[in-house]
């Protein structure tokens, strides 16, 4: 390994959770198995990718571990947040995602991760119903009790550093309101006046996080991170950064199929996106005003990839629809349905159809473990802010808008942002370009 500035991986790993529901438990339970020699963590970029650093003579492919310095799936101890009471274990049985026999070799360790009472607002999300939740609290208490739980987190697993990921429901959407929403003090003043419509529970995780020194990785749709109040705080406390929405099924194939039609210059007339899924997810994405958070986050994966203004010819007014249906019977397997219409030679009509059968938290597992892991490193080294380079991950990359930037949502080239942050932190040249 080269020298480095990056601070080495010393002492445990606190991985806080918000939400210890299907995509929680099982990425619980995958790690705790795979420390055992029990199952493989496949999915993971952390686990199982190589990078090139140098060239010509200087050329090898590395493990990241081997190019930086990485926390190991043995010092991690897992802590949860959720409005319902049962513990990991309960949870990775009732969530079925999972069969049986590969949750209990792991099921003392499981049922040892009890949940802590969650700051919730019905509010935000009405399908769900729990009991296990912080009462009679404005959202500053709320804010200062997540602060003393995840100081408590710290102090009785004696652990060296925290990062805490949002793996919970998606809210109702939160416009960005720039009376509230600007800076860290007119942030702080809404929480104090316990403003309700502008300050979703999830920003109070996300302000307690980083007050506390931890990283903060949002892993849904809400606006939680998207909000110079929040990018502020970052840089004041030194922390990382990341979100939103976890890039799994649907988003994973249109971030990486958009740039063949692009790569390939031909032309797009429409892409129709479904999706069905039951589990809790699905349940809460049922509500209209919980769904317009989702679909935000979709949308706008496509069109910063095959963008209009720079082929007039190809990309002009193309439809796009995403549709998201609540079916019970299908659980945690979700599928994903895109009917893509593109043009060719002479404007001649052509289809495409993607048929996507899988499984949510299977997918979702591993980007939760590379998240935390490379937002651990990212702190290490001294990154605060937005991180983009964990774009390749999220379904909705952090930018500032308030610049004009746009998101990169093509998927290689978020490989490249990926590869050359590692390369970077690692003492290497970032010698890769995105074109």
């Amino acid at each position: 390994m080269k020298s480095t500035n990056v601070k080495p991986a010393e002492g445990k790993l606190g991985v806080l959770v918000v939400g210890l529901g299907a995509v929680s438990s099982t990425f619980m339970t995958g790690v705790l198995m795979a420390r055992k020699g029990l199952a493989k963590p496949v999915g993971s970029m952390t686990q199982y990718d190589k990078i090139r650093v140098g060239k010509g003579a200087e050329k090898k492919y590395l493990k990241y571990d081997e190019i930086v310095p990485m926390a190991k799936l043995d010092d991690i101890v897992f802590g949860a947040w959720d409005v319902y009471p049962a513990n990991a274990y309960e949870s990775a049985i009732n969530c079925e995602v999972l069969k049986e026999k590969d949750i209990n070799p792991v099921k003392d360790e499981l049922e040892a991760i009890k949940p802590m009472k969650a700051a919730f607002d019905h509010n935000y999300a009405k399908r769900l119903d729990g009991e296990n939740i912080m009462v009679g609290k404005t959202r500053w208490e709320m804010a200062e009790q997540l602060r003393e739980d995840i100081r408590n987190f710290k102090k009785e697993n004696n652990l060296d550093r925290v990062v805490v990921l949002w793996a919970a429901s998606t809210e109702v959407y939160v416009p960005v309101d720039e009376q509230v929403h600007a800076t860290v003090e007119s942030l702080e003043a809404a929480m104090k006046a316990d403003d309700k419509e502008h300050i979703a529970p999830s920003m109070c995780y996300a302000y307690a996080a980083l007050k506390e020194g931890a990283p903060f990785i949002m892993g849904a749709p809400n606006t939680t991170v998207d909000i110079p109040a929040m990018w502020e705080l970052s840089e004041q406390t030194g922390m990382p950064i990341s979100g939103k929405d976890f890039k799994t099924g649907q988003t994973l194939v249109k971030s990486g199929f958009a740039p063949i039609i692009g790569t390939r210059c031909l032309g797009l007339s429409g892409w129709f996106s479904t999706n069905i899924l039951g589990n809790r997810d699905g349940l809460v994405l049922d509500e209209p005003a919980n769904f317009r958070t989702k679909e935000v986050s979709k949308l706008s994966t496509l069109e910063s990839i095959l963008v209009p203004e720079e082929q007039p010819d190809l990309y002009t007014d193309y439809y796009h629809k995403v549709r998201i249906n609540y079916y019970p019977p299908r659980n945690d397997n979700k599928e994903g349905w895109d009917n893509i219409d593109i043009f060719g030679w002479m404007g001649y009509p052509m289809q495409i159809k993607i048929n996507f059968l899988c499984r949510d938290s299977i997918l979702a597992a591993p980007l939760c473990l590379d998240l935390v892991l490379l937002s651990d490193l990212a702190a290490r080294a001294g990154r605060h802010g937005i991180q983009r380079f964990l774009s390749f991950f999220l379904k909705s990359p952090m930018h500032d808008y308030t610049k004009g930037e746009v998101p990169v949502n093509h998927l290689f080239q978020q490989y490249v942002m990926l590869k050359n942050a590692i390369r970077e932190m690692g003492g290497y040249e970032a010698d890769e370009e995105i074109d």
